[in-house]
């Protein structure tokens, strides 16, 4: 694990938060206090996150699991459009409450997704890059889900998927509610993408991996 970000040893717990409130089975009130803790710029590195995306200047950007939208808010700041896509009714309406109060032009760049648990809800060709933090994990079928999203990217598009780490970490949801990266790598193939490549070193807690619709 890199110890990067300024964490200081003796204070990581507090940084790091309740591990207990990642879990799919926690109330939508403790989700929400733990995607929007302050705290968690230090970890997450945000900024380097979405650097992953690729310059990001005319495309549109999507947030699959987007939750209070943590990422996809940031991203307004880099992507021409910018989805939040969601299967929880609840964080829809998070999401619209938090749309309405931005300015009128970012509101126009800002949609917001109701989605199936088979289905990202996105029109033929309509997503230039695609983000899922903390979401693989939870899906079912994925392969055929990874399947039916690429006829949604555009051609090269960038697929940027992360995930917590299945060490000893103090922070994240239950061992049995996280994934192995080599199984995303192997899902991913299967449903066809390209230049598959992963990071388990930038983030504090969590790994990355990455890919292509095409080459």
């Amino acid at each position: 694990m890199v110890a990067s970000c300024g964490l200081q040893q003796n204070g990581q717990d507090q940084i790091a938060g309740d591990k207990t409130s990642w879990s799919e089975e926690s109330e939508f009130e403790e989700k929400v206090s733990t995607y929007e803790d302050e705290n968690r710029d230090i970890w997450q590195k945000p900024d380097r996150v979405i650097h992953l995306l690729g310059p990001l200047e005319d495309k549109t950007v999507v947030d699959i699991g987007a939750g209070t939208g943590y990422f996809a808010f940031r991203l307004l700041a880099e992507a021409d459009k910018v989805i939040a896509v969601e299967i929880d009714p609840e964080f829809v309406t998070f999401l619209e409450a938090k749309r309405a109060q931005l300015p009128t032009r970012l509101q126009r760049k800002f949609d917001v997704r109701l989605a199936q648990p088979d289905d990202p809800n996105l029109a033929l060709h309509e997503a230039d890059a695609v983000l899922l933090v903390n979401t693989y994990a939870y899906m079912q079928d994925r392969v055929n889900y990874f399947q039916n999203l690429k006829s949604k990217l555009s051609e090269h598009a960038k697929v940027v998927i992360i995930e917590f780490k299945m060490k000893e970490i103090p922070n994240g949801p239950p061992d049995d509610e996280k994934v192995e990266m080599k199984t995303i790598m192997e899902e991913l193939k299967l449903a066809g993408y390209s230049d598959i490549l992963s990071d388990d070193r930038t983030l504090d807690y969590q790994y990355i991996v990455t890919a292509r619709s095409s080459l």
